[in-house]
């Protein structure tokens, strides 16, 4: 199982009030090759800039943005200077980026471990013990940057490989199969004191007959519970996924929050945010069964949700989970909405805890452009 690496990182947020989260769910095309990579790598940085641009200038309530998440494999590497570029001068402080980056051979991705040495150490040296146990250089690598800018205006680099491929990953040709992340980080703000964590789709999942990550993520949160009486308060799961409304990841969420098997206080008031591809996404060689899209977030049930059915996004709870949910389409959108806080809502009060701020379509001249209100917010 992958380790949980505790790291400290400076954030301020805004005391007493919800943070944001903009899903970017965008269409990921991918062929294969060793790994799976950008079908059109320009068109791919053009689409992705563009939402970039959009956070930094940030117009109207995108300026209280606090967390950004993009697809699973849709950097192009060689945009990466780029992208750090854009964040590192031109995002506020107090933000955190996650994405997929193309799929690199472990060789070029130690490369950039070692060149982001200070936030990395301690995952280069689990690295180092896997390429000095076998020949493993040219395996390719599918993995994410988490990016934090901090209060003071410093960027963070963090970076993560998936511990678990899924079936259009693995090949009889031990050179094609892909690399297995060896952890995952637990990022702890100070002084606001928010703890979050990123994995990539399937890790969401991987477990073995003894063990599993998710039950790994639990144990590791509720040891920080008692021995901090904080838990984890976010964790972001960033998916290219054709099956996202798959029974085991029911299954899974039912089991986080369930507390069927132990009680969990580290993981009870999690907000757990799905970033998916959209619906445009094509993975050569991987059949698409249910289509891709449908990011979504869940939250403890003792939340509550007016339930909706509209367009562009339903409330549900997961085909009778543990949960409440928030449902989104599968369309290539912009999807801005609030965290809820981290206690549980006065059952006195009317207020929603999780609301929409904003859905947004690219227009025919390439801008993105805010869905009508009336085309998305309906009820039942």
């Amino acid at each position: 199982m992958p380790k949980i690496i505790d790291k400290k990182i400076n954030l301020v947020f805004p005391l007493g009030h919800h943070l944001h989260c903009l899903i970017a769910q965008l269409p990921n095309h991918l062929h294969r090759t060793s790994g799976f990579h950008p079908a059109q790598q320009e068109q791919q940085w053009e689409t992705i800039s563009s939402v970039l641009d959009l956070v930094a200038v940030g117009e109207g309530n995108l300026k209280k943005l606090h967390f950004l998440v993009f697809p699973e494999s849709c950097l192009p590497v060689n945009r990466l200077d780029d992208l750090l570029s854009i964040v590192g001068q031109r995002f506020r402080p107090n933000t955190i980026t996650m994405i997929g980056v193309e799929h690199v051979h472990l060789r070029e991705y130690r490369q950039f471990l070692e060149r982001f040495r200070a936030d990395n150490e301690e995952a280069l040296t689990l690295v180092d013990h896997d390429i000095d146990s076998g020949d493993v250089l040219e395996m390719p690598v599918n993995w994410c940057l988490i990016l934090v800018k901090e209060a003071d205006g410093a960027l963070r680099v963090f970076l993560e490989a998936k511990s678990h491929p899924f079936h259009g990953e693995e090949f009889i040709d031990k050179y094609h199969d892909l690399y297995r992340g060896r952890h995952f980080y637990l990022l702890r703000s100070r002084p606001s004191c928010f703890n979050i964590m990123a994995i990539i789709c399937l890790d969401y999942l991987y477990r073995d007959l003894y063990s599993s990550n998710i039950k790994q993520i639990i144990d590791h949160a509720n040891q920080l519970f008692f021995g901090t009486r904080q838990g984890l308060d976010a964790l972001f799961v960033i998916q290219c996924n054709p099956k996202p409304e798959h029974q085991a990841y029911r299954d899974v969420v039912c089991g986080f929050y369930g507390e069927y098997l132990e009680d969990t206080p580290g993981v009870r008031e999690t907000v757990t945010v799905f970033g998916n591809a959209s619906a445009e996404t094509t993975l050569e060689g991987v059949v698409q069964a249910q289509g891709f899209g449908h990011s979504y977030v869940v939250i403890n049930r003792n939340h509550r949700l007016e339930k909706v059915v509209s367009e562009e996004f339903i409330t549900d709870d997961f085909g009778g989970a543990p949960v409440c949910r928030l449902r989104f389409g599968s369309a290539t959108r912009l999807l801005y909405f609030n965290l809820p806080l981290h206690h549980e809502i006065d059952p006195r009060s009317s207020r929603v805890p999780l609301k929409v701020h904003a859905i947004m379509q690219r227009s025919a001249s390439g801008l993105w452009e805010k869905v009508k209100a009336a085309d998305f917010v309906g009820g039942i």
